[in-house]
């Protein structure tokens, strides 16, 4: 009983962490974007989207270290749970428009590597070699040039959608320490709660007899995304659209290149079992977003629902293989 009720508090404490956290975030994130003269996409695809990143970086760099296989899991698990949960989620409650270079550039992108990860993952016996890990990251390398060019436009032709009636953001725009000083407690503050909620939420489980192997391929890995869940659901209510997308294709693009890269770089990765199922739910869902997207440009209520059903079926899928 003592334990349960440690984990509970574990999942409180962890909740209030994360959705304080995210508000911080998007607060100091915007008023960096307005002091930098750059857009709130470009803010979404880096810093936000490395913060939220932040707990399937460490995890599986841990598992890397260790010789664990759960980076492979871990990291297909959120990016479905990225596309499926959290987009999903974020339209139900705030349709999400989207911008025209996510439409042309990014979210491409993300279908051309997600694509690439599965055949490279297949190819190797459900599994990466430290070869298969200096191409992802030389990818990331490629991408990150990409947002520099990306942030050098921004800044000539100053495209930052004013804040309005945002009093907090203009406190933290009249001062960029302040603002730098916001967004990076929010980010510890995010992982610190995500953590918290894992932690939590996997003793939860234990206690009630769920096996470790359900708990990695569920708990944990919408255990890692929830600072990415918590963060777009935050920038979506507060009309923050851009940073919004701009987070969750940034953190399926941090996930499979940089924690995938680094992780297999460390060590060779093989997954103990067949992930061909992540793998074709993962490669769908990112196929599926942009033709829900094609003619409204805009995720909306429906929109949203059916990318919850796609994540439902998943789950249950996968709980049913488990």
């Amino acid at each position: 009983m003592k334990r349960l009720f440690v984990s509970l508090l574990m999942l409180a404490a962890g909740f209030a962490l994360l959705i304080k956290g995210a508000d911080y975030l998007i607060e100091g994130s915007v008023a960096i974007a307005k002091n930098l003269g750059i857009s709130e996409l470009l803010i979404g695809l880096t810093i936000v989207a490395l913060g939220t990143s932040a707990p399937e970086l460490a995890v599986s760099i841990q598992a890397a270290i260790k010789g664990s296989d759960i980076a492979l899991g871990n990291v297909l698990g959120s990016n479905i749970a990225n596309i499926g949960l959290i987009l999903g989620a974020t339209a139900l409650l705030t349709p999400l428009g989207v911008n025209k270079t996510t439409m042309s550039y990014e979210i491409p992108f993300v279908i051309l590597i997600t694509v690439a990860n599965g055949a490279l993952i297949l190819g190797n016996g459900d599994g990466l070699s430290r070869s298969d890990g200096i191409v992802l990251i030389t990818f990331f390398l490629i991408f990150m040039m990409y947002v520099f060019t990306m942030a050098k436009r921004d800044r000539n032709i100053s495209d930052i959608v004013e804040v309005e009636g945002k009093r907090d953001i203009e406190i933290l725009e009249k001062s960029p320490a302040l603002a730098w000083v916001a967004t990076i407690g929010g980010t510890v503050a995010v992982i610190l709660g995500g953590n918290f909620v894992v932690d939590g939420g996997s003793s939860i489980a234990r206690i009630f007899g769920v096996s470790d192997m359900l708990i990695g391929t569920t708990i944990v890995a919408i255990g890692t995304s929830l600072p990415e869940l918590v963060t777009t659901i935050s920038a979506g209510r507060k009309n923050r659209s851009d940073l919004a997308i701009g987070n969750v294709v940034g953190s399926n693009i941090f996930n499979l290149l940089l924690v995938l890269g680094i992780s297999a770089t460390i060590s060779p990765i093989t997954a103990q079992r067949s992930l061909a199922g992540e793998i074709i739910f993962a490669s769908l869902l990112a196929i599926v977003l942009p033709l829900l997207l094609f003619r409204k440009k805009e995720l909306d209520r429906p929109r949203g629902a059916l990318l919850l059903i796609i994540y439902t079926a998943f789950l249950v899928s996968t709980i049913v293989s488990g």
